[in-house]
């Protein structure tokens, strides 16, 4: 890596903001020998910018030996991350390639083919004349030669150990600051009805520790090696037998790293096992020793350095990390599995005017589940103020749950307002969402897991609410685990986390403006536990936090800037009223051991053989599975 190449490498004809001081500070940090810089960088610091600036530094192929890695390496775990840097004219030589699941096929009579269910990989032996332009392959093939290689985290991490993506010079890794919690989901291992193509043909035991669920996951393995091999031998496959086999490739590789890891005496992996009811398996019985039946299980390992080892660190020589929350170097290292030493942290200002920006405390209460049916009713009533005080301006609500969701669309539906609401469910999420920033009436969004990621700049949103703290279920197995260890820092640094993240949705550039307000309670709380941690920048913001004088309640003032649209509530353009009660579970029970495995590792979500996978893209949080959803 030549870091003094860093301002000849960002790609920008002009530096605003603190960009130019940015480029100085990682470029003296790397200088000065740290193999990892952390790059905290507020919205709209041009973090892409930056990263196109650090890839650039990459050895070339003209300076290295045949030995030595070259290129560089660009990820981010938000698919739309990866779009937006598809668009961008300044960073047109970051040569994208994504998981097979997003291009079709070219073959006659199979243009609506994935290229993962395409002959070539039905047929055995298939020869794919057109392989050369298969838009896949083209892709894979550009972006494993060029010297900027960019692609999701999840491809990255499933391309572990593959020939096509080698180690390279310089890695950088865009919104880095849920890497810990991504490395936790993609090497937790789901076993039921919807992960398991044959589970109603199983015998599932009573899981009642992890050495247990290393037993089971280890015969587990054995039987999804034979069905795999009879899919193998057959001469050609449906696609839902592609399907199967893909998933059994999948599932092999994730039971037998972790069987390795479990059973390593130096393997520094804390493992977990959930097992919910037999009632909710769909299918399975008793084992063969008559013990009773049991249900779906999540095994789940804590601060999975072995994974990420494999998967990220021994995929690199430098790298960079950017993202605006990280908040503790020391901390986030700890979970990552690097040394402090070797790591810098560099700041980079944030130029936003604080008064553009404003926190304004509007809480109702605590939304805790035992205060919460007190409180939604006080929110609900706030947010008609609220679009009272914003009636020609669009608006996003932080509603955190499907639950939280429904019942506030429901009572300002009651309250007469719904025309001015949207929502959306699981499987419209993205759709509404868009068609929502499409229109142009002052319409507000009332969203579920939506803190990161949007780029709401200008009049798409002036104002948002956040509802409620978004706290770790306190009953997921992995948040309890640490919470008896006595996290508690870590608890109140990740919500800290989402809240920064949220708050940074509406305001996009130096001549932007909204408002954000709380009304929860306790992110009062949060932001003093937590105070600690905050960058400078964010402690102003929280520093300068006021009640606002909000209008009179007042439905038809709410109104005042909507125009009928001639949708009714609960229809499929997302209309208040049509978003799902349903919310997630947690799992029932949780068993804890410091053990592991050999020097086995799982190379990935691989299904073919070549370390292509897919881009995780329906993965919306890294903490999706622990976020409290009741």
């Amino acid at each position: 890596m030549n870091p003094d190449r860093i301002f000849e490498a960002f790609p920008a004809p002009s530096y605003r903001g603190a960009q130019e001081q940015a480029l100085r500070d990682i470029r003296d940090a790397f200088a000065a020998g740290n193999d990892v810089v952390l790059v905290r960088a507020p919205t709209g610091s041009g973090k892409s910018l930056l990263a196109r600036a650090v890839a650039g530094c990459a050895r070339e192929i003209d300076e290295a030996a045949p030995s030595e890695a070259t290129g560089a390496y660009y990820t981010t775990p938000q698919v739309s991350q990866l779009d937006d840097v598809a668009e961008d004219d300044l960073l047109s030589d970051l040569n994208i390639i994504r998981g097979k699941s997003n291009y079709t096929c070219i073959l006659p009579h199979e243009e609506r083919t994935p290229v993962d269910q395409a002959p070539c990989v039905r047929e055995r032996g298939y020869d794919c004349a057109v392989k050369h332009r298969c838009p896949y392959f083209s892709d894979r093939a550009i972006a494993s030669n060029r010297e900027i290689a960019a692609m999701t985290l999840a491809y990255f991490m499933q391309t572990a150990g593959s020939e096509v993506f080698r180690k390279r010079d310089v890695v950088v890794i865009d919104e880095a600051h849920g890497l810990a919690e991504w490395a936790e989901m993609y090497a937790t291992i789901q076993l039921g009805p919807r992960t398991v193509p044959f589970w109603d043909e199983l015998r599932v035991p009573q899981v009642d520790s992890i050495d247990r669920a290393a037993r089971y996951a280890e015969n587990l393995a054995g039987t999804c090696e034979r069905r795999k091999d009879d899919l193998l031998g057959q001469q050609s496959l449906t696609p839902g037998e592609v399907r199967e086999r893909d998933r059994l490739q999948e599932l092999i590789g994730e039971l037998e790293w972790f069987v390795r890891d479990y059973r390593d005496p130096q393997s520094p992996t804390t493992w977990l096992v959930d097992q919910s009811d037999a009632d909710s398996s769909d299918g399975g019985g008793g084992d063969d020793d008559g013990d009773e039946q049991g249900g779906p299980l999540t095994i789940k390992p804590m601060n999975p350095e072995k994974y990420l080892a494999h998967t990220v660190w021994d995929r690199g020589n430098k790298f960079a990390l950017l993202s605006a929350t990280i908040l503790n170097k020391d901390a986030f290292c700890r979970h990552v599995g690097l040394d402090p030493s070797n790591v810098a942290l560099v700041d980079v200002e944030h130029t936003f005017p604080v008064e553009n920006r404003p926190l304004y405390d509007v809480t109702q209460g605590k939304m805790t589940y035992e205060h919460r049916s007190e409180t939604i009713p006080k929110i609900a009533r706030t947010i008609v103020r609220l679009m009272a005080r914003h009636p020609d301006e669009k608006g996003l609500i932080h509603a955190h749950s499907y639950d939280i969701q429904a019942q506030l669309a429901e009572l300002l539906r009651d309250f007469g307002v719904g025309e001015r609401i949207r929502v959306h469910d699981r499987d419209g999420r993205d759709a509404d969402f868009e068609s929502w920033k499409a229109s142009d009436d002052p319409d507000v969004f009332i969203s579920v897991k939506m803190e990161e990621a949007l780029d709401l700049k200008g009049d798409l949103c002036r104002w948002q609410v956040i509802c409620k703290a978004p706290f770790l279920n306190t009953s997921d197995s992995r948040v309890a685990h640490r919470l008896e260890e006595g996290q508690w820092a870590w608890y109140f640094r990740a919500a800290l986390r989402t809240v920064i993240q949220a708050c940074g949705r509406v305001v996009r550039a130096p001549d932007d403006h909204g408002a954000t307000y709380l009304a929860d309670s306790s992110l009062l709380d949060c932001f003093e536990r937590a105070r600690t941690d905050m960058p400078d920048w964010f402690t102003e913001q929280v520093d300068r936090m006021q009640t606002p004088e909000l209008p009179p309640f007042d439905p038809q003032a709410a109104l005042g800037g909507s125009t009928p649209t001639g949708k009714s509530a609960g229809s499929s353009a997302g209309r208040a009223g049509g978003g799902s009660r349903t919310g997630s579970t947690a799992a029932s029970s949780g068993t804890s051991t410091r053990n592991g495995s050999g020097s086995g590792f799982r190379y990935g979500r691989s299904s073919n053989g070549d370390g292509d996978g897919d881009d995780g893209g329906s993965r919306s949080s890294p903490l999706a599975d622990v976020w409290d959803t009741d």
